[in-house]
């Protein structure tokens, strides 16, 4: 009995160093056409849509492991600036707004994640995700080459970007892993800035183009590590991920979308 408590032991321990190991470095991120290529290797990864607020944080785990029980490997997720930012500088992340928290559940799962922080994201949510009080700053247009809107945009997507890195949450940060599961490293494969523009480009006129470009610029500028995707942004610009959709680029080897949420 003791030999076998003892073999039980020293497996579960080999087991734990394993995972340890394959998880305590920074992963190197990067893609082309044929598919996503994590340290030199190419993944077929299959990931599942599941937005935090729409549940409550004592539903996540259970959804989360029902998605890599179902063969998922990635979690995405938009993040919702009204339901973050709820007055021009004033934040929060409380209960199902918890964004740190979700992240990190995918964490102990041992899976990947996608943000794709919008700001707009569509979703069928209110405003797209845009915050109400925005629309009353004075000569706020929304989504085009409009400085009231490109500012606030950009102070959101860069306050979400660095409470990531506090974090060491992207894949480019890695270091050790500390023996506590709030710690262990989780791989972000993307982050999406904008969402769907390139099929209403056109009906912002002479504004639009040079938003869509800007929002690339001002993502690329944010030193993450890890590629950046634009949905259905035909032009976007190196080194930005430019398709129909992520679907479409990745759909030969590497991610396939499914709603779990």
């Amino acid at each position: 009995m003791a030999e076998m408590k003892l073999s039980s032991i020293s497996i579960s321990s080999l087991l734990f160093v394993l995972f340890f190991f394959s998880f305590s470095f920074a992963s190197n991120v990067t893609y082309d056409r044929r598919s996503l290529i994590i340290d030199g290797q190419r993944k077929l990864l299959i990931s599942a849509s599941i937005h935090y607020p729409r549940s409550v944080p004592g539903m996540w785990p259970g959804l989360i492991q029902t998605a890599k029980e179902g063969g998922v490997d990635v979690i995405e997720t938009y993040v919702f600036w009204n339901g973050h930012e709820l007055s021009p500088g004033n934040y929060y992340f409380g209960g199902r707004f918890d964004l740190v928290k979700f992240v990190k559940i995918v964490q102990q799962a041992g899976m990947y994640l996608i943000l794709r922080i919008g700001p707009f994201v569509a979703a069928e949510w209110n405003f797209g995700g845009v915050p109400v009080w925005l629309h009353y700053v004075p000569g706020t247009v929304f989504r085009t080459d409009n400085e009231p809107f490109k500012s606030h945009m950009e102070s959101f997507t860069t306050f979400i970007v660095n409470m990531m890195k506090r974090e060491k949450l992207f894949a480019s940060q890695g270091g050790p892993i500390i023996l506590s599961q709030a710690n262990w490293i989780v791989y972000f494969l993307f982050l999406q800035i904008e969402n769907e523009y390139g099929d209403i480009e056109r009906v912002y006129g002479d504004g639009g183009k040079p938003y869509a470009m800007w929002a690339a610029r001002m993502a690329i500028s944010q030193d993450i590590g890890v590629p950046w995707i634009m949905c259905q942004q035909y032009d976007a610009p190196d080194p930005v991920v430019r398709d129909l959709s992520l679907v479409t680029l990745l759909s030969s080897a590497s991610v396939k979308m499914i709603s779990v949420i």
